[in-house]
């Protein structure tokens, strides 16, 4: 088929900068990430140079404070860049989603001193990070949580296993959830532990059936030394902080579903302008353009939706609700349009010679990554009709 170029998403940004911004992002993941997705993905390669790149390029801290080397950007812009980081390799865009969760503990409630010593590294310094809160037997029920967290003179040793790491053993820090106190949320605290910390290693990475070139590992923790030094908050602070970073987390998930579907669509609608059967482009059967329409409906929505919540956040008023509906819409919304851009291909949409089967597989992953859409619902609901009655 011939190629046909994808027209760049029409965005309503806040400044020239912004808009420069976002244009700097568009050229690095067409020149630099879009070529190399398919075949990397496919052999499973880790995009580290990538990343190096976009923390090169000031990308990586977008909306953290400049004081520390991160971009200054609003929420509403940092994931307009996410969602064309994803548009390219959704294993990029997660990436720097990720990144921004695990650096969120430090740059929030972390001291001046934390903030100084670490934050630069991480924000412009080539560093990557992973967030650790899942566990093998706590995924969703999060508060419970086993990995252990001891006090010994200035130091606490960790020790425990955490599961569904993304850049597991290969970050360079890891923001971790551990138990300090009792049982339930009151009893976790939160460490920023570093990736070459004696005693901790990861597993073989998962076998995914997306998201290939993005290693998701259980992280072991076997008596793993950290100073107080490098404890973020309160001890009994950690299950908190864990909920706010998710909340910010999710609109990260949300923007990048909508990426991978703005993909999955301008795929499904470059074959269906070029592909002929019948003495006609098949675009031109109202079977087609009522899906081509419905699929290009669900991503304006979705994106209206999680640059609603992002600007509320912006703004500093509560977000929490309108970020679970955003990432329950978003990733439901990238499922069915990646399921329909493989329907609209036909039988070239389930071969691997399009993008769109691997669209469809990564899709997937979206509706549990960060909570998963069953739990986005709970947590809408209690912001409806107030917490289940036990």
């Amino acid at each position: 088929m011939p190629d046909r170029a994808p027209q760049p998403v029409d965005r309503l940004l806040p400044t020239d900068e912004a808009r420069d911004l976002i244009s700097l992002v568009r050229d690095i993941a067409q020149r630099e990430i879009a070529p190399h997705a398919a075949d990397e993905e496919d052999a499973g390669r880790f995009p580290r140079d990538v990343f190096t790149l976009l923390s090169r390029s000031g990308l990586l801290g977008l909306p953290y404070d400049v004081e520390y080397g991160g971009g200054d950007q609003p929420y509403e812009v940092y994931l307009q860049a996410l969602e064309e980081l994803a548009a390219a390799r959704l294993t990029v865009g997660l990436g720097v989603s990720v990144h921004t969760l695990a650096s969120y503990a430090l740059a929030t409630y972390g001291t001046k001193e934390q903030q100084v010593e670490h934050l630069p590294a991480m924000l412009g310094g080539g560093l990557l990070g992973a967030y650790c809160l899942s566990e093998p037997a706590s995924g969703s029920d999060a508060a419970s949580l086993r990995t252990k967290a001891v006090r010994d003179g200035d130091d606490w040793v960790i020790t425990g296993t955490k599961a569904w790491i993304t850049h597991g053993g290969v970050a360079d820090f890891y923001t971790v959830m551990a138990r300090t106190g009792e049982e339930g949320p009151r009893g976790i605290t939160a460490f920023l532990v570093p990736g070459d910390a004696e005693g901790l290693s990861a597993a073989a990475p998962e076998k995914k059936m997306g998201m290939k070139g993005s290693p998701t590992a259980q992280v072991h923790f076997d008596g793993v030394r950290v100073p107080d030094a490098r404890r973020i908050g309160e001890e009994g602070q950690g299950f908190a902080i864990a909920l706010s970073a998710l909340d910010s987390g999710r609109l990260g998930i949300a923007a990048c579903a909508i990426g991978l579907a703005q993909a999955a669509l301008d795929e499904a609608v470059g074959y269906a302008t070029e592909r002929r059967q019948f003495g006609r482009p098949i675009a031109d059967f109202q079977g087609l353009r009522f899906m081509l329409a419905d699929m290009a409906t669900q991503i304006e929505a979705g994106r209206a939706l999680y640059l609603a919540a992002a600007r509320l956040r912006d703004a500093g008023r509560p977000f929490a609700r309108q970020a679970a509906m955003a990432k329950l819409h978003c990733t439901d919304a990238a499922m069915k349009v990646t399921t329909d851009a493989v329907q609209i291909l036909g039988g070239y949409g389930y071969t691997a010679d399009f993008p769109v089967e691997r669209y469809m597989r990564e899709a997937k992953v979206l509706q549990i990554v960060e909570g998963t859409n069953q739990i986005q619902r709970m947590v809408i609901a209690r912001h409806l009709a107030g917490p289940e009655s036990h």
